[in-house]
């Protein structure tokens, strides 16, 4: 069993942000899922408080996980301001120099060994750089939306033929 899990925040309000890009790729990634081995799920806490839903998530999906520390089956989905727009990498034990949504997750899990999905989001202009705590949580545009439309369907793909 393979535990992909979206990062985000939760409600309307929050839904189409920048910060919810993991759980907006886990949403789609579970209308196409069709296989039984792979569980995705979005957290249903605030970003910077997901530690303990993944940690709970895991006891509950990844059987033995909690005992051996062995999380080479969790994906976590997540924004990452460090990529540009239309870039991801599925990188495991590695994630971006500063997110505390994936620093609450390694601190509830006591590990930095998983897979990460890093979901590039960086369209800032570099002549009028928006703060990015700010940034994260704006609304996507629709151009934007389209290119992650792209993304996602290239990460859904990735994630298939390793499954296999």
């Amino acid at each position: 069993m393979k535990l992909l899990i979206g990062l985000g925040n939760p409600g309307e309000k929050y839904a189409k942000n920048r910060h919810n890009a993991g759980a907006i790729f886990v949403s789609q990634f579970s209308i196409s899922n069709k296989n039984p081995n792979i569980k995705a799920v979005n957290t249903d806490a605030f970003m910077n408080d997901s530690g303990k839903f993944v940690a709970k998530a895991v006891r509950k999906y990844l059987e033995g996980a909690g005992d051996t520390g062995e999380l080479g089956d969790l994906y976590v989905a997540h924004d990452d301001l460090d990529l540009p727009l239309g870039q991801y990498k599925i990188q495991k034990g590695v994630g971006p120099k500063v997110h505390r949504g994936l620093q609450a997750v390694e601190k509830e899990l006591g590990t930095t060994d998983f897979w990460r999905i890093r979901i590039g989001v960086d369209n800032r202009d570099p002549q009028n750089r928006t703060p990015g705590e700010e940034y994260v949580l704006e609304d996507f545009t629709k151009e934007e939306r389209e290119i992650l439309e792209n993304v996602f369907n290239r990460i859904i793909e990735e994630l298939k033929n390793a499954a296999d």
